[in-house]
């Protein structure tokens, strides 16, 4: 009989509540979701009633439960910026965790709670109304002050004058709602610690969505590493920056607990400068992500590529990540500095001649594959060779979803799941997310009457579009794979043009 995991998602788009079911959704194990009536839209929550009558009746014969406390509290990653619910609510609505282990006391739970994200620009397409006109300002006041704080500003006069100018430019209002929300949700990230600290919640990950060194998400980050280390919890709470790959993570924890599993993982860089580099939205260099991820998966890093059960390859630039549309503007960090050939031989190498198991991290660019990796990894042929691919998004969203899938090439190896999503990831990560994104941008959204967040449907013409010229990708980029790949749908998740939801399938013969 399959062991069931019940599994509440972050949101309803596809990374989030696909991903993890197409993923580990298989022989051994039943992942149990919310039907995605229950689930939310965007700035609209989930039926927070409805999914915790779901879950009480689902946990009491289940495994294990991976579950977004976000979800669970305000109805998804956007609400969780929108809502206006008190301590005393939230502190409610916790109770239904204590209450999950009174049902099921061998439940194993694994839980990840984020800190409220600040962005960096000016939109409300995430975020509360007045983020569209002072968002900019609400980050920089927050990391200006954080700085100030730290003793980090030389003119310590101008920065004070700048803070002021920045606190009388910010409708008084819009502050105190936003900074009020962000000490509401930062107790609610104490509540979870307590829980762990109780023994309720079995293993807890804080990621940060779109972190920065400094500001308020900075601020709030270092108050509840704090709380966590006064609590000596440092072994069951992690912290780095994540969110829409945290699921496939403690699914992949999960499942190594269950077969008693520590996978052992070789890290090589396509560039000698890449661990160090800051990846574009996170506040950390990148071999210390990398460090987290794979731990928070199960496994551990080793130094000898001859001890490894998998190779970790991932492909970053010796400075400066740029994002995916600006492929064209690429510098010497991506070319004299970085040795891509160098980096595709050692693949096949691996491949072929070591017969080790391969995983890719392609964190090279912001927001899409790296187009270049690709084509060379096309003429190889070893596309559908490796044990995972990844190269979505931010780089920690990459690397939870390449080493998640790695991991889990080595308990189940060719299965039909597993060329599925590895077809998909390049269908969307580099047809998609590095070329057809920006070329519908440019050439198609105007016309229509579109633009980049407003596409009107779901499946609509805008859809259509992207079907068609991911299709004419896919052809003329990836040849070795063409004829073997079919997408059999394709959505606007968001009605927008930052994500893309297909379905696809890959037939070997």
């Amino acid at each position: 009989m399959k062991k069931k995991i019940v599994f509440l998602p972050l949101d309803e788009r596809p990374c989030n509540y696909e991903f993890p079911f197409k993923l580990f959704n298989n022989q051994e194990f039943e992942i149990k979701r919310p039907n995605k009536n229950l689930m939310g839209d965007k700035k609209i929550p989930a039926n927070l009633n409805a999914i915790e009558d779901w879950i009480k009746k689902e946990v009491t014969d289940s495994y294990g439960l991976v579950i977004s406390i976000d979800t669970l509290l305000y109805g998804g990653i956007v609400p969780s910026r929108l809502h206006n619910f008190s301590n005393d609510e939230i502190l409610q609505k916790m109770q239904l965790l204590r209450e999950l282990k009174e049902l099921n006391p061998e439940l194993k739970l694994f839980a990840f709670h984020l800190i409220m994200r600040c962005p960096t620009y000016s939109s409300d397409d995430e975020e509360p109304d007045y983020y569209e006109h002072y968002g900019k300002e609400i980050f920089e006041l927050g990391r200006l002050d954080h700085r100030i704080q730290l003793g980090l500003e030389s003119d310590l006069e101008h920065a004070n004058k700048e803070l002021t100018r920045l606190k009388n430019t910010i409708p008084k209002d819009a502050l105190c709602d936003y900074t009020s929300r962000r000490v509401v949700n930062l107790e609610a990230n104490k509540l979870s610690v307590d829980l762990l600290k109780e023994g309720i919640i079995d293993f807890l990950i804080v990621p940060q969505d779109d972190s920065s060194p400094h500001g308020f998400t900075a601020v709030d980050q270092e108050k509840i590493r704090r709380y966590i280390a006064e609590q000596q919890l440092q072994l069951k709470a992690f912290m780095y920056p994540g969110a829409d790959e945290v699921s496939m993570t403690l699914m992949m924890r999960l499942v190594n607990e269950y077969h008693n599993n520590k996978p052992l993982i070789y890290v090589r860089y396509s560039s000698t400068k890449a661990p160090t580099i800051i990846p574009s939205y996170e506040d950390r260099i990148l071999n210390e992500s990398v460090k987290y991820q794979v731990l928070a998966a199960g496994g551990l890093i080793v130094d000898s590529m001859k001890d490894a059960d998998l190779a970790l390859m991932v492909n970053a630039p010796s400075y400066n990540m740029l994002g995916s549309n600006q492929f064209d503007e690429r510098h010497d960090g991506y070319t004299v500095e970085r040795n891509l050939v160098e980096f595709v031989e050692t693949i096949d190498y691996m491949i072929h001649s070591l017969q080790k198991p391969v995983a890719i991290g392609d964190v090279a660019y912001g927001n899409g594959s790296d187009l270049e990796l690709m084509q060379l990894l096309d003429q190889k042929n070893i596309l559908m060779k490796v044990a995972s691919y990844a190269g979505w998004n931010t780089s920690s969203n990459t690397l939870g979803t390449c080493i998640p899938q790695g991991m889990l090439y080595l308990l189940y190896e060719d299965t039909k799941t597993h060329y599925d999503f590895l077809a998909h990831r390049y269908i969307e990560d580099t047809g998609y997310c590095a070329h057809v994104r920006k070329d519908v941008c440019d050439n198609d959204l105007e016309e229509l009457g579109f633009n980049y967040f407003y596409v009107k449907d779901q499946k609509g013409p805008v859809s259509e579009i992207v079907r068609k010229k991911l299709e004419d990708f896919i052809a003329k980029t990836l040849p070795s794979v063409a004829n073997n790949i079919q997408i059999t749908d394709c959505y606007m998740p968001w009605r927008r043009m930052f994500e893309v939801g297909i379905e696809v399938e890959y037939n070997s013969n």
